[in-house]
């Protein structure tokens, strides 16, 4: 039994392996060749390893960063890191949280079956993420850990997981320019709120990607140069403030500073161009791949992908996202000094990704100003959301982490609350909210493609 519930946390902890396998699946049911099947696999599979790998380059060369500004700052507090908190929260809920993943596929899967939200939720490592959260949640409130907690941690994971993309998809449709694929992040909230946002408070005429580049300056339209540039102007002026003993002692190990920033933003940059080769491998592949199972096992269905997935079609609002998003974090984290508060400091990987892909929302119907309205809501909810989550965590509340996205910190944060008034109120919540989910479905229409 615990051979099989670790291959079971081991493949969907894997999402390359995860959705290499489903687009298996689905050539298979579109009858393809052996060879064919065979290919698309692989593809699928080392795309997602590919565009993985890039998101842990660019992790990588942004843990530095968050280094030389705590120390710069001279701040201590709480960081937002959903990979730190989760690991932390699994010594204890490990084996409730696989149990609550499992039952949440199903109910994700049943709910894209029988309703009109039609998204499979593909991101392995969130659905484990959600779980872990659901998990801790309901155990502080006091569900214990039996048959009861997992089903309703399962219902409300999947369908969480099935609603989120929905309230994202007509972004994405103006996004993508078309219906293929679905968010499948942990952002999803905070990007639908920025691109509403965006919409009405925005300018759609003026896009991010549309600014004028004189023709001597035309290089700069590479992303991979103008990323360049950009992040060695930040990482030199960062390493100024921090000071050359700081990184040479504790970074770089004896490299010197300055060569150090300038290796730290080509990193950034290469980490960046490897992920949009992979997004480009996986959707060469897995929409193809996917309408075998839209066809025979949800019918119409599309799969809900990670976040990088949408880089490729907005570079500049990637940039301009994570800048904004950043810097507003960095003044709610004064704001919190002055107020005495508990200090959430700014978690730069989580500024990168919710920031970057807000502005993008935000673009998609609203343009530059859309773009910035967009992030900065982005920023204000992931930067003071979680002085509300941390009372509802139990034990946890006393980690030097906690969560970090919307999907985690607004239903988090209801959940918990409805555990303060009574298993009875938390129970009729999560069931509430199924059928509130499966009711509102009735009244979604077909969308008409944006091209």
């Amino acid at each position: 039994m615990d051979e099989i519930r670790n291959l079971f946390i081991s493949i969907v902890q894997t999402p390359a392996l995860l959705v290499g396998l489903l687009a298996v699946l689905g050539l298979i049911l579109q009858k393809k060749k052996g060879t064919a099947v065979i290919q698309g696999g692989i593809k699928t599979f080392a795309g997602f390893l590919i565009l993985t790998g890039g998101a842990g380059i660019l992790c990588n060369s942004l843990d530095p960063f968050a280094k030389m500004f705590q120390f710069a700052l001279n701040v201590q507090g709480v960081v937002p890191s959903n990979e730190a908190v989760v690991a932390i929260a699994l010594v204890q809920y490990g084996s409730l949280t696989a149990l609550i993943m499992f039952v949440g596929m199903i109910v994700n899967v049943l709910l894209s079956r029988f309703t009109r939200y039609k998204y499979i939720f593909l991101t392995g490592q969130a659905m484990l993420y959600v779980s872990c959260l659901t998990a801790v949640v309901l155990v502080s409130a006091g569900m214990g850990s039996g048959i009861q907690t997992i089903l309703l941690g399962g219902i409300f994971e999947g369908t969480l997981l099935t609603i989120t993309p929905a309230l994202c998809q007509p972004y994405m449709r103006a996004i993508t320019g078309g219906d293929a694929v679905a968010m499948g992040h942990t952002g999803n909230i905070g990007y639908a709120i920025s691109g509403w946002f965006g919409e009405h408070f925005g300018n759609k005429e003026h896009s991010t990607e549309d600014i004028n580049v004189p023709k001597s300056l035309s290089f700069l339209r590479d992303s991979t140069v103008s990323i360049t540039i950009v992040m060695v102007v930040v990482y030199l002026i960062l390493v100024s403030l921090t000071g050359q003993t700081f990184v040479e002692e504790k970074l770089s190990h004896g490299t010197n500073f300055i060569v150090f920033a300038i290796v730290q933003a080509g990193t950034f940059a290469a980490g960046f161009a490897v992920v949009l080769q992979g997004v480009r491998m996986i959707l060469a592949e897995i929409v193809p791949a996917f309408q075998g199972i839209a066809m025979k096992l949800v019918p119409n269905s599309k799969p809900a992908l990670d976040v990088p997935i949408i880089f490729p079609y907005a570079p500049n609002a990637v940039l301009l996202g994570f800048f904004i998003s950043f810097i507003v974090g960095t003044i709610s984290m004064f704001a919190m000094v002055a107020m005495h508060t508990v200090v959430i400091i700014p978690g730069v990987v989580g500024h990168f990704f919710c920031g970057a892909a807000a502005a993008i929302y935000g673009n998609a119907k609203g343009g530059r100003r859309g773009a910035i309205i967009g992030t900065i809501i982005n920023s204000l909810l992931i930067s003071w959301l979680p002085l509300f989550i941390l009372p509802v965590l139990g034990n946890m509340s006393l980690a030097s982490s906690t969560f970090a996205d919307t999907d985690y910190l607004i239903p988090g944060i209801l959940l918990g609350n409805l555990g303060a008034l009574g298993q009875v109120a938390l129970t009729t919540g999560i069931i509430a909210f199924l059928i509130l989910v499966i009711l509102s479905s009735r009244f979604i229409t077909k969308p008409t493609t944006q091209k």
